[in-house]
């Protein structure tokens, strides 16, 4: 029940995915940030720099404080606020509107670092991937919902398309602060702090016997050689370049669709909707994911398939970039790929938040959101900025291609036992 608070709040951010970037698309005086497509990587990349250090700080005050409520209900009461703000007429210049975005954003990451711990001590180590399963595919649902309303409300069904753009983005924004405050009192009522916290050190307590174990079994064979761990290092430098990979390609993938359906026509769906229409493809893809590994934790290896699904990953974007050079279908290719994508995103994520949680030292909780910060804001403005000087296509090859170099440092440096 806990988790219900958090379902609302993305259903929230579903909605937000595809019209923040729509919608700064439609502001009159991006020209002053570089266009849009340019406006969008500078706004994106900033807020998640900005988050970067923030990440880190949240997660070391809440393990610090050993409080994790009061900073899931800081997330979700600045996102309301700031939304609402959004409304507001000093905020349709351009400058205050990315102002707003960026606080947002930095406040939003108060809730990551906290709700990853209250998994990890409430739940034994080999229920991990069971319970992130379990709470990414419950929240992931909620995200679902969020586009699907999205699409209702640009799809030209029921009375909404009879609203202008201007009034239509009102009322979007006013739903996503409601729904934000909807889960500010759910967590208000729901959510309690773990009363003993201890499972993370057990398991750091546990890992570093089975080293010492390892390395006695290897002496006593002769063979006098030390077992080797998995590389800190290797496994930051991979979380890194997958998030970095992510973020080129989705960053103006929006837009890329966009073009798809103005030269396909596709479904007979409006540019947006067809926008809202895919990511909600890429949705349902992640939220089988997440509910595969929640049903086949048990039976599999984390540290030989996680760097299987990066693969996938690219070589599924290779594969979409290969049918819409050759026009093969690209609007039908490009939704089922997303749907691909989506799946082996859900996996890989539930596999690397589970590692991240029993690697990562207690106190430092928010360097995994800062490990995917450093690549995201990178990705943010790259993906926009390649996209607006090589074209869509080549931006997508080197996102396909960065997934590789995350695939190789997993595979063999950073995993390698």
């Amino acid at each position: 029940m806990w988790r219900l608070g958090f379902f609302f709040h993305e259903m929230a951010f579903g909605l937000l995915s595809v019209f923040i970037p729509l919608y700064l698309v439609a502001f009159n005086d991006t020209s002053m940030l570089g266009g849009p497509l340019v406006a969008l990587g500078i706004m994106t990349s900033i807020a998640v720099f900005a988050s970067i250090p923030a990440s880190y700080i949240w997660g070391y005050l809440c393990d610090r404080t050993r409080r994790y409520k009061v900073f899931i209900l800081l997330s979700f009461s600045s996102t309301a606020i700031l939304l609402f703000m959004m409304t507001l007429p000093f905020a349709q210049n351009i400058l205050v509107f990315v102002t707003l975005y960026v606080v947002m954003q930095v406040l939003h990451m108060s809730h990551e670092a906290p709700k990853n711990v209250l998994v990890a001590e409430n739940y034994s180590r080999d229920e991990w991937e069971k319970s992130y399963g379990l709470y990414e595919g419950i929240t992931e649902m909620g995200y679902f919902i969020g586009l699907a309303i999205g699409l209702v409300f640009t799809g030209g069904l029921f009375t909404f398309a009879a609203l202008s753009p201007a009034v239509l983005a009102t009322y979007t924004l006013y739903l996503c602060s409601g729904l934000s405050v909807v889960a500010f009192i759910l967590t208000v009522l729901l959510v309690a702090d773990p009363l003993i916290i201890f499972e993370r050190r057990l398991v750091s307590i546990e890992r570093k016997l089975n080293f010492a174990y390892r390395g006695m079994q290897s002496y006593t064979m002769n063979r006098f050689r030390l077992p080797r761990q998995e590389s800190f290092g290797g496994f930051a430098v991979a979380l890194i370049m997958f998030s970095l990979a992510t973020s080129i390609f989705f960053t103006p993938l929006p837009i890329f669709l966009s073009d798809i359906v103005s030269q396909h026509h596709t479904l007979g769906l409006t540019s947006t909707s067809f926008v809202y229409f895919a990511y909600l493809l890429n949705s349902l893809g992640a939220m089988s994911g997440y509910f595969f590994i929640h049903n086949r934790a048990y039976s599999m290896d984390l540290r030989k398939q996680l760097p299987r699904f990066v693969l996938i990953r690219s070589m599924l974007i290779f594969g979409l970039v290969a049918a819409v050079q050759f026009v093969i279908a690209p609007d039908i290719i490009t939704g089922l790929v997303l749907v691909l994508i989506g799946f082996a995103y859900g996996v890989y994520h539930i596999m690397m938040l589970s590692l991240s949680m029993e690697i990562t030292p207690q106190g430092k909780a928010g360097l995994f959101d800062s490990f995917i910060g450093v690549g995201t804001g990178i990705g943010s403005f790259l993906g926009p900025y390649l996209a607006s000087n090589l074209n869509y296509l080549p931006t997508f090859l080197i996102a396909a291609t960065v997934f590789l170099l995350a695939f190789i440092i997993l595979k063999f440096v950073a995993l390698r036992t």
